[in-house]
């Protein structure tokens, strides 16, 4: 079974792409030479590998890639910075304001 990989990519205006792959060098690679004229990235080139988790089920890498493309960028950096204290405060805040 192949592993699976949630990534982060920050891209030149400092804005956060999330997408999930099983072959993040590739995946990196495509983002990086602009394959997709399409794609969120192209215009924001160059972007930078920011954060990665593998997977060894599929389903759970696709469930936390869109839980994380949910979350504020206050928590998506608290993520990348392996801050999981302030992680856990930010998410106990969204649920008391929702």
């Amino acid at each position: 079974m192949k592993m699976m990989y949630v990534y982060i990519l920050e891209c030149s205006d400092h804005s956060f792409y999330t997408g999930v792959t099983n072959d993040i060098d590739r995946r990196f690679e495509e983002h990086q030479s602009g394959e997709n004229k399409e794609a969120y990235t192209y215009s924001r080139r160059p972007v930078k590998l920011v954060y990665s988790e593998f997977f060894i089920d599929p389903t759970d890498a696709i469930n936390f890639e869109k839980q994380i493309k949910g979350w504020t960028r206050k928590k998506k950096i608290a993520l990348i910075n392996g801050d999981f204290k302030a992680l856990v405060r930010l998410s106990n805040h969204n649920k008391n304001n929702d």
